[in-house]
């Protein structure tokens, strides 16, 4: 065996995976908006593997304070090592100002590690968070780690489905319960038409009392399009097992 040849078969088999030129897949939908008094962030729970679905529940949802989340698309290894640093430097932070970090000092971590390593990470992510000194904030952090504050932000892939619904619906000093349901219907109306978006929704909504989270399974998730109703068993609970 030519372990020359081999070793030159394998670098290049690696160099073809990980850093083509191919457009960057980011197969996920994540959402994040502000409303009067908080925030509110939401992500679908499908993982895909290529065409194959590997988990529909999963929870792309990443808590790095007590009161900052990160919202993770791309790949799933490469945010998660984003996020474990991001909440160990934080806790570090945290225990030198002897007060929890700005919603702003985290998200400059998470651009940070994003920039600093954009040539190996594939990571377009989500800050989103509370404080005491300016409110409920939202920050996108893109692949290459550029910091962009917003009032709202979305991103994976089944955000391009929804950018005409966000610009339409979202509104300045929104309710809690307005902002809720602006999160949960453009999760489902991208699940709508995204074939590596689907599954359930996860939301969390931030205020100066904390951090609530709801579960939207995969049979409540609201429909459009031409997309088939659930079977009558699984809706009436019955059924051992929901398509989602």
């Amino acid at each position: 065996m030519d372990l020359n040849a081999f070793g030159r078969g394998a670098a290049q088999a690696c160099s073809n995976s990980k850093m083509s030129d191919a457009e960057p897949h980011t197969g996920t939908t994540i959402v994040a908006c502000t409303y009067n008094g908080g925030v509110v962030l939401g992500a679908d729970g499908r993982v895909s593997t290529g065409n194959y679905v590997s988990n529909r529940a999963s929870n792309k949802i990443m808590q790095l304070t007590d009161n900052v989340y990160l919202l993770r698309s791309g790949s799933a290894a490469d945010t998660q090592a984003i996020g474990d640093y991001v909440r160990y430097f934080s806790e570090q932070l945290a225990g030198e100002l002897g007060d929890d970090p700005s919603v702003q000092t985290i998200a400059n971590l998470v651009g940070t590690m994003n920039y600093n390593n954009k040539n190996m990470l594939m990571g377009a992510l989500l800050v989103a968070g509370f404080d005491k000194h300016s409110g409920g904030q939202v920050f996108g952090v893109p692949i290459g780690g550029t910091i962009v504050p917003e009032k709202w932000a979305i991103d994976g892939s089944g955000s391009t489905y929804i950018w005409g619904y966000m610009d339409s619906a979202w509104k300045p000093d929104m309710t809690r319960e307005e902002a809720e349901g602006f999160v949960t219907e453009a999760l489902a109306l991208a699940m709508a038409r995204d074939a590596s978006s689907g599954g359930v929704i996860r939301t969390v909504t931030l205020d100066k009392d904390g951090a609530t989270m709801r579960y939207v399974g995969g049979n409540e998730v609201p429909l459009f399009h031409e997309e088939l109703q659930p079977p009558a068993a699984a809706a009436a609970g019955t059924a051992s097992m929901v398509v989602g």
